[in-house]
């Protein structure tokens, strides 16, 4: 049985919407192998589909029937870690964890771009997809069939703090609160932001990033949907955060954080205590660099 580990993602990174994205130390776990028939199993107990509708398995399919090999069946065992439907790129791990899986009982007969590519077609943009598979910070262009990317490994103590309330947001409905057309002006706000923001990243120009993660694209519009979201922001800032900025399509909130800021964490979730919001989780996690691997 093959087992693998896929990181969370963080997607869009403020200004870089459906471009920037980066890996996470928070992982799923899917084993996988050949069978006579489907056997599904949630080693967590977080619900998930048991039958050819499992993200993981259909995924997995696509790649036997695009390489023209007969799929009796499939034993899948899946640790969930990363929150379903929260910004954190859960359904990315699953498709990345089905084609990495299916290329490894085939033999590997894809490429990694070949992977890049089929995965970013079946979730429909790669800013999760892509630094999921290849781990660091990922810009990546679709133009519907091919992704060109560049991954850049980042060497930062750099704390990424996340913060997950406790509901969901589908993408489909984040995607829907969108202006369908954005001014000339928008466009040169978000582009010369999003270049920053790696530039800053990369070189170690912290400071520079808070102004990078400003966005008004899609973040003024998504935060409608979080409650005390602008809150958790505040918070972020008044306790040091570098930066703040939704996560994906949200709505999980990231705060950029020194390493030195030792008790940020801490102070967060009595923060969130203090405001009713004790269900929502604070997670400290940094950049994974490897991206999804076999592991023994």
């Amino acid at each position: 049985m093959i087992k693998i580990q896929i990181p969370a993602t963080s997607a869009n990174l403020g200004a870089g919407f459906d471009a920037l994205g980066l890996a996470l130390s928070y992982y799923n776990y899917v084993e996988i192998e050949e069978a006579d028939g489907i056997y599904i199993e949630s080693l967590d107990g977080t619900p998930v589909p048991t039958d050819s509708s499992n993200l993981v398995y259909d995924t997995a399919h696509i790649l036997y029937d695009i390489c023209g090999k007969k799929l009796d069946g499939l034993r899948i065992r899946q640790i969930n870690n990363i929150p379903m439907a929260r910004g954190l790129g859960s359904s990315s791990a699953c498709i990345i964890a089905g084609l990495v899986g299916a290329n490894q009982l085939l033999g590997e007969p894809m490429s990694l771009d070949e992977l890049v590519n089929l995965s970013a077609q079946i979730e429909g943009h790669p800013d999760n997809t892509a630094p999921a598979l290849l781990g660091g910070i990922v810009t990546a262009v679709f133009d519907g069939k091919c992704v060109h990317w560049v991954k850049q490994e980042v060497y930062t103590t750099l704390k990424f703090v996340v913060v997950v309330p406790d509901f969901e947001l589908k993408t489909e409905k984040a995607r829907a609160c969108l202006p369908k057309e954005i001014s000339h002006k928008d466009a040169v706000y978000n582009l010369s932001r999003a270049a920053l923001f790696s530039a800053s990243l990369l070189t170690g120009k912290y400071e520079n990033l808070r102004t990078a993660v400003h966005d008004r694209l899609h973040q003024p519009y998504r935060m409608e949907l979080i409650p005390h979201g602008r809150d958790v922001f505040d918070t972020a800032y008044s306790l040091g955060a570098y930066a703040a900025y939704l996560s994906g399509a949200g709505p999980s909130l990231m705060a950029i954080v020194d390493a030195d800021n030792e008790y940020f964490c801490g102070k967060m979730r009595f923060a969130l205590d203090k405001m009713g919001l004790s269900a929502w989780e604070v997670h400290e996690l940094h950049i994974d660099n490897i991206g999804t691997r076999i592991i023994n």
